[in-house]
């Protein structure tokens, strides 16, 4: 009878140790990090700021999420790296998306101006590995998937936490995304932690605007915006990717 009590609480311990704890309702804050000076590559600009310009940018975004609801947006810059350019700008798009019924609502900071973005949830093409990597105390799996036709982005998701959100516009993995790396934006995203007391989910619903674009009709409103900045460009591969790099940087 004592050895039975006995085994009887030690499967107690092991069930307890095994099970998952999932997380339906919470608050996560991101370090993102930007080299700006490999970003905006080799041009008159670049060079006249010279060593006004720092090597990155870092700055700390929030992603609150319930009822399969998330809202994305800016919080703050790390002190040390402000600007006084318009990269030290606060940075105030906000990415709402409502996964049950498949939308996203967006407020998009465009060269200046606020314009809105209703559309589907962009259904991207993940490749589930087998690596794995610890962020923020949790056991995150690694994915790979392209935007843009030929950008890559390396994601690593925590399945515990149960929303397929992510920094800015990239979901869709079984689970939130707690690290991310843009190469060809040579931007990264990592969780430095996970809150769950205290979740504000009030602005949880779509913007309201009397005038919205699709995701189509948005590349093609930046790519008018901007057709002058470029045009006196080299023709040369890096004149080209930045121009790629800007459009790319704003769509996200």
């Amino acid at each position: 009878m004592k050895n039975i009590l006995i085994i009887m609480i030690a499967s107690c311990f092991i069930v307890k140790a095994n099970a998952q704890v999932f997380i339906e309702k919470a608050s996560i804050e991101y370090e993102m990090t930007q080299n700006i000076k490999k970003t905006i590559g080799s041009n008159s600009w670049a060079e006249m700021m010279g060593d006004k310009l720092p090597q990155f940018k870092i700055g700390y975004y929030n992603l609150r999420f319930a009822d399969n609801k998330s809202i994305y947006k800016f919080d703050r810059w790390k002190e040390k790296d402000r600007l006084g350019t318009r990269l030290g700008k606060d940075d105030k798009t906000i990415w709402f998306y409502d996964f049950n019924a498949g939308i996203t609502s967006q407020e998009k900071d465009l060269i200046g101006s606020i314009v809105n973005v209703e559309d589907s949830v962009p259904n991207l093409e993940w490749r589930l590995t087998n690596d794995n990597r610890m962020i923020a105390g949790f056991n995150c799996k690694k994915a790979v998937a392209k935007i843009f036709d030929s950008v890559y982005v390396f994601a690593f998701y925590a399945e515990e936490i149960m929303i397929p959100a992510g920094p800015a516009s990239i979901n869709g993995l079984p689970g939130a995304i707690l690290g991310m790396t843009i190469p060809r934006l040579y931007t990264s995203w990592i969780a430095t932690k996970v809150s769950v007391n205290g979740v504000d989910i009030t602005d949880l619903k779509p913007f309201e605007a009397k005038k919205a674009y699709t995701n189509t009709a948005l590349k093609k409103f930046i790519d008018d915006r901007i057709s002058d900045w470029f045009r006196g460009g080299d023709g040369s591969a890096e004149s080209k990717q930045q121009k790629n790099r800007f459009v790319w940087g704003m769509l996200l």
